[in-house]
């Protein structure tokens, strides 16, 4: 018998690129896959945003972060002028963006992770998954170098995304997604990923556990994407969102919503959605879906992140949770 669901509280839309007068031509649209970084007074939150799309309607994607008050986190007290991490140059494997991004602090190094987008003919885009290092407190990333940490393998063949890195038992766990196939769906073709894992004990070179994390709710064409683990009373809990694989852009009822997931050990997970305890709203930035949650604890409450309606087209909305994970 599943648990009690968990209580979250909604605090509503917190940034959107639409909120800034000022923002510059390269932060036009969407802050998507919000991640949260304690620095100095404030919490920064990266995420990725866009330009306005080229005259083929494509867009691409930047890094970028907003400051946040801690001790009110619907309050932006600034944000940066410049991109966190820039695109690639010509044939490379991010050159037509980066998202989303993940930071943790590992030895004494700020490193970032994150999704490369390449474009490409017969289906719309390829990822992997790149590491980038700060070296002016997360203001800015340097890139490891051109290529990727974690690419297509026989077991992956394409598409590594949705990095979500933290550091447990002095190890890094990087999940991620992987994709499975492509599908046409209605004339536009949809990738299908699930959840996966790889452990690094330097942060570049990754052992794949090359197991799909998470059982399938919907069917075996369910799309599962942004991973988030975090561990509190004995346990990991991992957050993360789930789609039909068809039509969840336009209807409700099949696009993103979140899910739940436990473990013991970080690896083999128990799924349970219904305890996730967020859902859509009836009206607002969320009434059509919620997805690609980030869930922290600060000063001992724990707190969600999250993308409302067209995968955070508007901007990214936070919750806080009722009580502990547990």
């Amino acid at each position: 018998m599943s648990e009690l669901p968990f209580v979250w509280k909604k605090h509503g839309l917190v940034f959107g690129p639409s909120l800034l007068s000022d923002r510059p031509d390269w932060m036009q649209a969407f802050a998507q896959a919000p991640h949260v970084l304690p620095s100095g007074n404030v919490l920064r939150v990266y995420f990725n945003c866009r330009p306005k799309p080229d005259a083929n309607g494509q867009y691409v994607s930047y890094c970028a972060y907003v400051d946040v008050d801690p001790v009110d986190m619907r309050r932006i007290v600034g944000y940066s002028k410049v991109p966190v991490l820039e695109p690639g140059g010509r044939g490379a494997f991010d050159e037509f963006g980066t998202y989303p991004m993940s930071v943790v602090e590992f030895e004494g190094r700020l490193l970032a992770y994150y999704g490369g987008w390449t474009r490409c003919e017969s289906v719309p885009f390829d990822v992997a998954i790149g590491c980038a290092e700060s070296f002016d407190g997360g203001k800015t990333f340097v890139k490891m170098g051109k290529g990727p940490v974690l690419s297509c393998s026989p077991q992956e063949p394409f598409i590594l995304s949705g990095p979500k890195v933290r550091l447990f038992n002095g190890k890094l766990y990087l999940y991620y997604i992987a994709g499975r196939v492509w599908i046409d769906a209605e004339g536009k073709l949809e990738p299908v990923y699930k959840i996966r894992l790889a452990v690094s004990e330097n942060g570049i070179d990754w052992e794949k556990k090359n197991t799909d994390l998470i059982g399938d709710a919907l069917s075996e064409y369910e799309a599962q994407a942004s991973p988030d683990v975090i561990f509190s009373n004995g346990k990991y809990h991992m957050f993360f969102c789930y789609r039909q694989p068809s039509d969840f852009r336009r209807n409700r009822e099949r696009s993103y919503r979140i899910g739940y997931a436990h473990s013991v050990d970080g690896e083999t997970w128990q799924r349970d959605d219904d305890r996730a305890g967020i859902s859509i709203s009836e009206t607002g930035f969320d009434n059509e879906m919620v997805a690609y949650p980030h869930v922290f604890t600060y000063e001992g409450h724990t707190w969600m992140y999250y993308l409302g309606n067209q995968v955070g087209k508007e901007g990214f909305g936070l919750a806080e949770l009722m009580g502990e994970l547990k």
